[in-house]
């Protein structure tokens, strides 16, 4: 083992994902030596943007751009260092009886669209969507502050537990009904409560199954449906929007501003194992066999991989390691991404392409996802998936030649533990990138005969190329009895470990998943508050 005698560090970054590169911002900018190690050749994570075919730039697996907190953009100064976002224009719903609907940022074209479904829900539609800004506005405190403490006794936790309740408390008599409802509800029995028609319940429930293995009709879900809204672009929650050149434009932005601030970034450059001794952390070893000390060690990457797989099981408290093991993961999806010789037309919506400049949803019916849902409980991928699709080339000429495209589709059910072993997926890859084919052109007839190149992406392919375990994208589900004080494991939810000197700052942590930057942000907010760095 070869030690490293150059420098030494007051922080190591064990994972270069977008949580990583935040928490390494946030650290050098108050002045601590800090190394990001990243086992790829690029830093991202899972927001990465790859030149996979020539002349065509994938957000390989993380697409849009919504959930990273507004006051980290103005910390990091991140729009000084190339940060652009596009906003999403509508979202387009074909059906497989020739029609459509679309949902527009004008609201009179909106109710106009929804009205040929049902004119009570056109009406009511505008309502529903003030609410769950409230109730997002009303969440917003908690996705940006530590999770609250319940058996601590220390003043400052009592005092944050007693806003939280006050906050509740003050809730107006219909938004406490409707907060309750969405701790405990499905997505499906939440939007019953508000609208009759099918085809606009369908693509708005699917907020609420993204990332997690249930169904639409799950209980619990309609708090993922609210964790997807809270997203916000210039103060308007619900917002949603590509990031120039990429969903990598966002790491790359962040990587830079830590760069400003001194922190210094290695890719190429995995992480076998951390020095533990003692119940105390130390340093890394490096794959090349190069051993790093540092004071503090943070881990960017998931739970299981940092515990069981980085640290070791031995090292660590048994009671700790059974709450580990509960911790669920649960891969659901995959990602299709496809180089086009021209842009696709839907057979319901031929003609102009504005309503192909958001995202498109391939959800016809709730009965039609909870049949995708049943498949995946069998260990199968649904052979009619949802589907989430985005055409980014439309708005942003950086990522296709001219006059051709770039569509990425997010796909949904495809478990994990596929039927006869996770080790199947290499096997059932292409089967799988066909069955998304198939579907589209249900709505796109001559969808095969543009494709110029595509790439499949199964949970497998997340687990082994981007250490996402599971294929998770979120680094564990966002089910209730994960989220907050639980996440990952009760007793540990701020950042800190059992191990001295280890800490974690990605999205298996407080409060959870998506392009947030909260848990980077916070743990490196918590380290300096607590003297460790």
């Amino acid at each position: 083992m070869k030690q490293s005698a150059s420098k030494s560090y007051d922080a190591i970054i064990v994972g270069g994902g977008h949580n990583g590169l935040v928490c390494a911002a946030y650290l050098a900018r108050a002045g601590r030596k800090v190394l990001v190690l990243e086992k790829r050749h690029l830093v991202g994570g899972a927001a990465v943007s790859e030149e996979i075919f020539p002349g065509f730039t994938y957000s390989v697996c993380s697409y849009v751009v919504s959930l990273l907190r507004p006051w980290i953009i103005r910390d990091l100064n991140l729009v000084e260092h190339g940060y652009q976002t596009i906003p999403l224009e509508c979202s387009f719903s074909p059906y497989p009886d020739g029609r459509s609907l679309c949902r527009w940022s004008d609201a009179d074209e909106t109710r106009r669209e929804i009205s040929r479904f049902s004119t009570r829900d056109a009406e009511i539609y505008g309502t529903y969507g003030a609410t769950m800004a409230r109730l997002a506005a009303f969440a917003k405190p908690i996705i940006d502050s530590p999770a609250p403490q319940p058996a601590s006794l220390d003043p400052r936790e009592l005092l944050q537990l007693f806003r939280l309740g006050k906050n509740l408390r003050d809730l107006p008599a219909d938004l406490l009904e409707q907060e309750l409802g969405l701790m405990t509800m499905s997505a499906v029995d939440f939007l019953d409560a508000w609208f009759e028609s099918d085809q606009l319940k369908a693509p708005m429930a699917c907020s609420g199954i993204i990332g997690t293995f249930q169904g639409v009709r799950s209980p619990g879900t309609a708090y993922v449906l609210l964790h997807h809204y809270m997203g916000e672009i210039d103060g308007a929650f619900r917002s949603w929007g590509f990031a120039r050149g990429g969903t990598g434009g966002v790491s790359n932005a962040i990587a830079s501003s830590a760069q400003a601030f001194g922190a210094e970034i290695r890719t190429s450059a995995g992480v076998d194992r951390m020095l533990v001794a003692n119940g105390k952390c130390g340093g890394v070893v490096l794959d090349s066999g190069e051993e790093i000390r540092a004071r503090t060690v943070i881990s960017g990457v998931d739970p299981r991989l940092t515990f069981m797989g980085l640290v070791g099981s031995e090292h660590l408290p048994d009671e700790f390691v059974k709450e580990l093991t509960r911790f669920r993961y649960r891969g659901s999806s995959g990602k299709v991404n496809l180089a086009l010789d021209r842009l696709p037309e839907f057979a319901c919506r031929p003609g102009s392409s504005a309503h192909l400049r958001g995202d498109i949803a391939i959800a016809p019916s709730i009965d039609y996802l909870e049949r995708a849902y049943d498949e995946a409980k069998y260990g199968k991928f649904s052979r009619r998936p949802y589907l989430n699709v985005v055409i980014p080339s439309l708005v942003d000429s950086t990522i296709a030649p001219p006059g051709k495209h770039v569509m990425s589709c997010f796909v949904q059910y495809a478990p994990y533990d596929l039927e006869g072993g996770a080790e199947r997926w290499p096997e059932q890859r292409e089967a799988f990138g066909d069955t998304v084919i198939d579907t589209l052109e249900e709505y796109i007839p001559d969808l095969r005969e543009i494709i110029l190149h595509r790439q499949v992406l199964t949970p497998w392919d997340l687990e082994q190329e981007f250490g996402l375990t599971e294929g998770n994208i979120f680094h564990g589900e966002l089910s209730l009895e994960q989220l907050a004080f639980l996440r990952p494991v009760s007793g540990w939810a701020h950042y800190k470990t059992p191990i001295n000197n280890l800490w974690m700052c990605a999205s298996g942590t407080h409060p959870g998943g998506g392009i947030m930057g909260a848990p980077g942000a916070l743990a490196a907010k918590a380290m300096l508050k607590s003297g460790a760095l």
